[in-house]
């Protein structure tokens, strides 16, 4: 790993502040990161303190002004660069995620791809920033519309996902002509430092503006800021739900925009016209993949009695056969959980299960051992459980898979919307019908919904996001990057006179 962090230029210890040219001295508290791994550091970050905070935001105000001036389809080239860098980097970049992270190898190549994935849509994009035409009511005139960009966006994002929900939004503000602060999580801030490197090179090749990419590394203070702060129009804000409710007060506060990716609950409704075989592939690696530490993690199995034990005793041989370890082996299913604390809330839920009534089918457990000895390795596990269980209720970013059964799929759908998230849902089933009951309005309450495939992970092309507690923002494809603009609506006058709206007479 010393190899990878030295291609970016990461040393032992080293500033978390940077205006996109200039790192900042940082001084607020160092963030020591360790990997869950093995448990070894892998760098000192000094975080920012309040004086470089305002130092990064200013600086950012200017790179606005001239920034937004480019023409859309040069930020785009510059983004289309950026891909073709992390092309280049993939490896080194996706085997640091997983170290820092604890993700597996190929999850952490696959996180890197979303980057450059976004990336091939951001450059297309940046020549379809389109708006309306409408027709005037009033003779001689033309209406239209235009989106313009908004300032300063600023990002906040979660460990799970290091930098792919950071990537998501910036290709797109920069696109859009904003420009961005980074506050990546105090649990992975090396894999920012490394992304900060690769886009300052191609910024400066550029002659990009000082300012437009600024990382902000710093704890809930930086992030307080952020969401204080009048000078930063949109945040955009990844985590949980508790952080979210606080985020939104302090941005609707201000009468600012804030984009919220927050908790998810996800259910797969596994029908009895389901084919089993592959019902059993999503399921395991919804709830298993990146240790369940994804907000579109499989958290229940809503299955159908007639083919509950079938299944279950499927589920559970598959169980048997996941190799926990080092995430580096490409060998191993599961790695590690982020940290020891994480490891806690994992316990702190099996004992809820138990005390609730539940019953566990595959025991959890942490993993001890010289291989384990980072103390963050734990067991996959699997409850039954009703749906009304207080901890079922709430997300445990654990791999802990509750699993309960139904008789219609009017109830099913019922067990799956009743949670106070709303992020992913799936159904399994090769009934057309029920497919597309579930896909109706009165169906999955979730903001995604798929048919025969899990809850976990999304293509870049669609939006990314969810109802309820979930938050209702929308990132990545789709038309998600209007929420990074301001729409205008203007009207042209070429006529010889001034007729007024609604035909109202207003002579001098």
């Amino acid at each position: 790993m010393e190899e990878t962090l030295k291609s970016f230029g990461i040393t032992a210890q080293q500033s978390g502040v940077s205006t996109g040219k200039h790192w900042l001295a940082g001084g607020g508290p160092v963030i020591t990161s360790s990997s869950p791994v093995d448990g070894k550091v892998i760098a000192a970050v000094k975080s920012a303190s309040k004086e470089d905070y305002d130092a990064v935001v200013a600086t950012a105000q200017e790179a606005f002004k001239i920034w937004r001036q480019w023409p859309a389809p040069r930020r785009g080239e510059v983004v289309r660069q950026i891909g073709e860098a992390l092309r280049k980097h993939k490896h080194d970049l996706g085997r640091l995620v997983s170290y820092e992270m604890g993700k597996s190898l190929q999850e952490g190549f696959g996180e890197v791809q979303e980057m450059i994935d976004i990336c091939d849509f951001a450059v297309g994009l940046s020549r379809q920033l389109h708006g309306l035409t409408m027709h005037s009511e009033r003779p001689g005139h033309r209406m239209y519309e235009q989106w313009h960009p908004l300032g300063i966006t600023g990002i906040i994002s979660a460990f799970n996902f290091p930098v792919a929900v950071w990537s998501w939004n910036s290709m797109l503000a920069w696109i859009c002509g904003n420009v961005c602060i980074w506050k990546p999580s105090e649990k992975t801030p090396v894999t920012a430092l490394a992304c900060q490197r690769i886009v300052e090179a191609v910024f400066a090749a550029n002659d990009v503006p000082e300012g437009v990419c600024c990382l902000l590394t710093g704890g809930r203070d930086a992030g307080e800021w952020l969401a204080a702060d009048h000078r930063v129009p949109l945040l955009s804000a990844t985590g949980s739900t508790r952080m979210g409710k606080a985020v939104s007060a302090a941005v609707g506060a201000r009468l600012g925009r804030s984009i919220l990716e927050l908790g998810g609950n996800n259910a797969i409704i596994i029908s009895e016209h389901a084919d089993l075989d592959m019902s059993l592939i999503g399921a395991v690696f919804g709830a298993v993949g990146t240790a369940g530490q994804r907000c579109t993690s499989t958290r229940r199995l809503i299955i159908h009695e007639k083919v509950y034990d079938q299944f279950i005793a499927r589920l559970v041989k598959a169980y048997g056969q996941l190799r926990i370890g080092n995430p580096l082996d490409e060998n191993n299913h599961v790695g590690p959980l982020i940290d020891r604390d994480a490891v806690l809330a994992y316990q702190q839920s099996i004992e809820a299960v138990r005390k609730q009534g539940g019953t566990f089918l595959v025991e959890g457990g942490v993993l001890e051992g010289p291989e384990y000895s980072s103390g963050c390795y734990v067991k996959p596990c699997i409850a039954a459980v009703e749906n009304i269980y207080d901890i079922v209720q709430h997300e445990t970013f654990a791999p802990i898979l509750y699993v309960m059964k139904y008789q219609t799929l009017t109830e099913a759908i019922h067990m799956q919307n009743d949670v106070p998230q709303g992020l992913s849902s799936a159904i399994m089933t090769l009934n057309l019908r029920e497919a597309e009951q579930f896909l109706a309005a009165a169906g999955s309450d979730c903001g995604i919904a798929n048919v025969n495939i899990g809850t976990s992970g999304a293509e870049i092309g669609g939006a990314f996001g969810g109802e309820k507690e979930t938050g209702g923002g929308r990132e990545s494809g789709s038309d998600a990057w209007k929420a990074y603009m301001r729409r205008q609506t203007n009207t042209i006058n070429y006529s010889t006179k001034l007729p007024l709206a609604q035909g109202i007479k207003f002579d001098l």
